[in-house]
């Protein structure tokens, strides 16, 4: 959609042109094989947080779910030898990059949760970098998934505080307790709007206007919902919140 509707090349033929289609599987297998090494690493505290999503240890073994993060994350690296030396580059440091945030990094406080969120903005990014380096409205949106995945694992940290605890996990709410994180994600909120706004005058887009002011309705509400989350199910709402807000930025695409 972002090739389709926001670069817009004359000559360039999105469902004819197979390096693009190897960019977006390469893309899909490297964020498959982040996902399972995750589940991977966060097997005592996610029986703890989510025990009905639990699949690594239970439906099937540790030791296969290891082999399919590197052959997914292979076929990633492999794909990318075909894409040039800056995507190849990209997708090996993500791939490194995702070991190091589910083994070590996730437990920090904020770093994980930044790891996470560049890695979302990178895969919006990386067309950009392989199509049209130019197109700074590609980078809008990409700043934009950045801002709200930021948001929303911070959210998450606060909704599974419990089995972070128990396993001396130091995310952001353990550190400096739900309150101060809270008022973290108020200022994230805050610095995305300003930097969002920048970066709009600079584009001079009225459709771009248009559904950036719907979005940012949307993230009103967030923070409005937010200020009275004080239950586990509150903040798991919020983080559904956070996911609606990212598909509807998404869908605007087409409007662009």
């Amino acid at each position: 959609m972002v090739a389709y509707f926001l670069i817009k090349l004359p000559d360039f033929q999105i469902f004819e042109n197979w390096r693009f289609a190897i960019l977006v599987l390469s893309t899909v297998f490297i964020a498959a094989g982040g996902y399972v090494i995750n589940d991977y690493f966060d097997v005592k505290i996610d029986q703890i947080n989510k025990p009905d999503e639990v699949f690594v240890g239970r439906i099937i073994k540790r030791r296969f779910a290891l082999l399919i993060h590197q052959i997914f994350s292979g076929i990633g690296v492999v794909l990318s030898v075909f894409l040039g030396w800056k995507i190849l580059i990209i997708n090996v440091l993500s791939v490194s990059i995702l070991w190091f945030y589910a083994s070590v990094f996730k437990k920090k406080p904020l770093v994980g949760n930044f790891i996470v969120a560049s890695l979302t903005a990178l895969s919006v990014s990386e067309i950009a970098i392989y199509l049209a380096p130019d197109q700074v409205i590609v980078h809008v949106y990409a700043l934009f998934a950045f801002f709200i995945n930021l948001m929303r694992e911070i959210i998450k940290d606060i909704e599974d505080i419990k089995g972070d605890q128990m396993h001396g996990a130091k995310t952001l709410p353990i550190v400096l307790g739900i309150r101060k994180t809270k008022n973290v994600i108020y200022s994230l909120a805050a610095l995305f709007i300003c930097t969002v706004l920048i970066l709009l005058f600079r584009i001079d887009n009225r459709n771009l206007w248009f559904c950036f002011s719907v979005l940012f309705l949307f993230l009103v509400f967030l923070v409005y919902r937010l200020i009275l989350a004080d239950r586990k199910k509150h903040f798991s709402d919020l983080s559904m919140l956070c996911k609606v807000i990212l598909l509807l930025g998404v869908l605007s695409v087409v409007f662009i």
